[in-house]
């Protein structure tokens, strides 16, 4: 059972937000919070969060991984730019069935994206220096970026092999090729690097 607190300033949708999710095995509401910093690390594993501002307030480091609902583009990427823990983004009109499998993803560390948020994302301008795969020092290889795709659709390393047709060691071997060079630790920093990069076409 995943334990998730509910941080919105908004009353009526934190409400809403409860009723929905309270009756489903795999979820347990442990908590509402107005803002992110009032949140409980020691009892939860996943934040939903529907408030911009508690975003930008935090510092980055958290004990619980992120679900934000927003229907804004631009906040979805000050939000990929900023320290912000966030593994996932789903619209705010997200259906019952998209919200309950987003946070069983990112509960798992898996990163979700609504696909028409993250398209919408790609096809905005990129202004500033150092915002493209030119920012790289080292550009990833093809492979490299197979790998990343499959490892953004949720993909484990076995099944990334069978679709590759290649071993689950080399999978291993281009992940922390790929992990180097994009200057990460963990697969949810390089899924949200390589959006931020524009290497990553969901």
């Amino acid at each position: 059972m995943i334990r998730v607190t509910i941080v919105s300033p908004n009353h009526a949708l934190r409400v809403g937000l409860r009723e929905m999710l309270s009756n489903h095995a795999e979820i347990e509401i442990v908590g509402e919070a107005v803002r992110l910093e009032d949140v409980n690390e020691k009892e939860t594993e996943v934040v939903l969060l529907a408030s911009v501002s508690s975003v930008h307030m935090t510092d980055g480091k958290k004990n619980f991984a992120i679900l934000f609902l927003t229907d804004d583009v631009e906040s979805v990427r000050g939000i990929l730019n900023s320290k912000t823990q966030v593994w996932g983004v789903l619209s705010v009109n997200a259906t019952e069935e998209e919200l309950i499998a987003g946070i069983c993803a990112v509960g798992e560390g898996l990163w979700v994206g609504a696909p028409g948020l993250v398209e919408s994302l790609m096809r905005l301008p990129r202004g500033g220096e150092g915002s493209g795969e030119e920012s790289l020092q080292e550009p990833l290889t093809s492979r490299e970026k197979e790998v990343l795709e499959k490892m953004a659709e949720g993909l484990a390393n076995k099944q990334i092999a069978l679709v590759l047709s290649i071993s689950e060691h080399t999978v291993k071997f281009h992940l922390s090729s790929l992990y180097a060079k994009l200057g990460v630790a963990s697969r949810t920093e390089a899924v949200k690097r390589g959006i931020e990069l524009g290497l990553i076409s969901l």
